[in-house]
């Protein structure tokens, strides 16, 4: 099985691949449903396929908007452009991007975004007849059903197994687009009104605001819990889903690269031994020390239900930041070099993701400058720093520590 993650710039690319997975999502500046993100240009898209293509990973490019006339006229080169830059497939959601993928550049493979909302074995059947080499689920679909549609069409399956998820039906939603101007969710501007506090306004007194929840703090109906289908990792693998992909093209290079260890290392027990297979508590452990909403199964073994929404605040929380990146380690001086991401101190105790090795924890004694001066903190955005430390650190581990030690 595949070990799918985002990819939101180049850094975010290197650190997926690094730390386990299988292939990277990423989209250029156009066409695709995330605008925010920081995205890839022509040169940056041809060097991160390339990149990853010399490590054996592979590169899907979204090309997933519900576009409108004025969208069509550069699709076309767009496409080709992507075809000669080796993408391993496009995602398309849209039937006359697919047309046209299918007519100006028919080798190249399609995936259907999980924004098409397939639900079904018969629209399965029907995108593989087009064409279409793998299928994304549409997250409103249980693994049950997903098994069946396995037995029935002999086509790829991808299925989310972390990250948020949407108040609307596959992601299709109109919020944003009413609540501003030219912030179309479908084509990849989405403001995620949903996570937005509301109240009610009774219709014959305007401007007077009542809460939906007694609660000081107002509500967010619409805020929904995160996606963790950690614990049903067997069940995932006996569906017969080809693809396991995170979400997060937008998230922190900490969140990447921490989801992807995590998974890898549960992808490759469960392969290894699949009759003794359980969920490690260091592995949940990891998880609750990235940005998350409180974490859901979504639709994957019942119906969600109240209880699968967070109406109390939209903040995300976590027990870890992110503060640096290791860059090497000397040896003979027993000296890790990190660069620093954000303030931290002598004394301060913190812990180092690796991307093969174990984490490793660490109370820091002293500090050095890049010349060699002795300081007490590292203040300084993107400063090196030298941290003595007896035990050797792999290049690109993440250093962090918990948020409450400041």
């Amino acid at each position: 099985m595949e070990l799918l993650a985002p990819a939101g710039n180049m850094d975010k690319l290197k650190a997926a691949l690094l730390y386990g997975a299988d292939a990277v999502y990423l989209g250029g500046k156009s066409f695709g449903l995330r605008a925010f993100s920081d995205n890839f240009s022509p040169e940056e898209m041809e060097a991160a396929i390339a990149y990853a293509h010399e490590r054996g990973k592979r590169v899907y490019v979204t090309v997933n908007i519900f576009p409108h006339h004025r969208d069509l006229p550069g699709l076309p080169a767009y496409l080709r452009q992507l075809r000669d830059f080796h993408a391993d497939a496009v995602l398309v959601a849209d039937p006359g991007i697919f047309g046209m993928a299918r007519e100006t550049v028919p080798d190249l493979p399609i995936h259907i975004s999980t924004q098409a909302n397939t639900t079904n074995w018969a629209a399965v059947k029907f995108w593989y007849e087009q064409g279409a080499s793998r299928v994304v689920m549409a997250r409103e679909v249980g693994l049950s059903d997903i098994k069946e549609i396995h037995d029935r069409v002999p086509v790829e399956l991808e299925g989310f197994v972390h990250g948020a998820m949407c108040i609307s039906y596959s992601g299709r939603c109109l919020l944003s687009n009413y609540f501003t101007q030219n912030r179309d969710s479908n084509r990849g501007q989405c403001v995620q009104c949903c996570r937005f506090k509301y109240n009610i306004v009774e219709e014959t007194r305007p401007g007077e605001y009542f809460p939906v929840v007694e609660d000081e703090r107002g509500t967010y109906i619409f805020n929904s819990k995160d996606l963790c289908m950690l614990p049903y990792l067997p069940d995932m693998y006996q569906a017969g889903l080809h693809s396991l992909k995170i979400e997060g093209r937008m998230k922190s290079i900490h969140y990447v690269a921490t989801v992807v260890k995590v998974y890898r290392q549960a992808m490759d027990a469960y392969v290894a031994d699949p009759e003794h297979f359980s969920v490690r508590s260091e592995w949940i452990e990891e998880l609750e020390k990235i940005s998350h909403r409180p974490y859901t199964r979504g639709f994957a073994v019942s119906r969600p239900t109240e209880a699968d929404q967070v109406y109390s605040h939209s903040c995300n929380t976590q027990t870890h930041e992110f503060i640096g990146v290791v860059q090497e380690y000397d040896a003979a001086r027993q000296m890790v070099w990190v660069e620093q991401r954000n303030h931290f101190k002598v004394g301060q105790e913190v812990e180092f993701l690796q991307p093969r090795g174990e984490t490793v924890r660490l109370r820091l004694p002293r500090l050095v400058t890049a010349d060699g001066t002795e300081v007490e903190a590292a203040r300084h955005p993107q400063e090196r720093i030298g941290i003595p430390c007896l035990q050797p650190l792999e290049a690109q581990s993440l250093m962090r520590r918990r948020v409450r030690e400041k």
